[in-house]
């Protein structure tokens, strides 16, 4: 078993323990500890990608790996305003699953996405890494791969950050020992992000090139 991944089932609660109230209270305890100048960051980075014609790659293990997919769906489709808006390059390692399960199998599971990384990331793209615990083997692989090759290393974690927090440029820790309040916040700062780069985006001014009207990045 790897070390430190999330283990989802060892931190549920028992049915004797568990209480639906209490849970939703433990979740609006922690909002007020979002690290909301790190998520700013996060969509500072975003929209430089943007503006200097990078791509976005996401990735993350279980539930984060669902949110790595929903993360690649809002950027790409939903921050898109009409037909003719600017848009985002992003990609989720997360939804090939021949391409995972060879690299697992052939590699090793822990060199999932930083294999991705060698074949797609370039100097100045920006990769983001979601992971309750930040020290989920494939993720530090991942980043290590990243910055080793120029990228922009963003991340999404839970407990104190982890592994990942050191090796991520911008990282912003949801400050909770609860794996289900880590990943409901995190998607939380995923639709906040979502929003907050879809007004920028269709606020970019436009102007006509060659005929074509675009948006522009000056």
């Amino acid at each position: 078993m790897q070390r430190g991944t999330e283990n989802e089932s060892s931190r549920l609660s028992t049915p004797a323990e568990f209480s639906v109230q209490a849970y939703f209270q433990t979740l609006s305890r922690t909002i007020p500890q979002i690290p909301y100048a790190g998520i700013q960051q996060i969509i500072a980075a975003i929209m430089q990608a943007f503006e200097n014609d990078r791509t976005i790659f996401v990735f993350g293990n279980g539930g984060s790996a669902a949110t790595a997919s929903h993360v690649m769906c809002d950027l790409s489709k939903g921050t898109i305003g009409s037909s003719d808006s600017p848009r985002l390059k992003v990609m989720s390692f997360t939804d090939n699953v021949p391409l995972l399960t060879a690299w697992a199998n052939d590699a090793g599971y822990e060199h999932i996405f930083s294999q991705q990384v060698r074949n797609f990331v370039r100097p100045g793209d920006v990769v983001l890494a979601i992971s309750g615990s930040g020290n989920s083997p494939s993720i530090i692989e991942a980043l290590k791969t990243a910055r080793d090759l120029g990228a922009i290393t963003l991340g999404m974690a839970g407990f104190q950050g982890g592994e990942m927090r050191a090796l991520c440029d911008v990282c912003a820790v949801v400050p909770s020992e609860n794996i289900q309040v880590v990943e409901d916040l995190h998607h939380a700062i995923a639709h906040a992000m979502l929003l907050a780069v879809r007004q920028m985006l269709c606020s970019q001014p436009k102007r006509v090139v060659g005929g074509v009207t675009s948006a522009s990045s000056d």
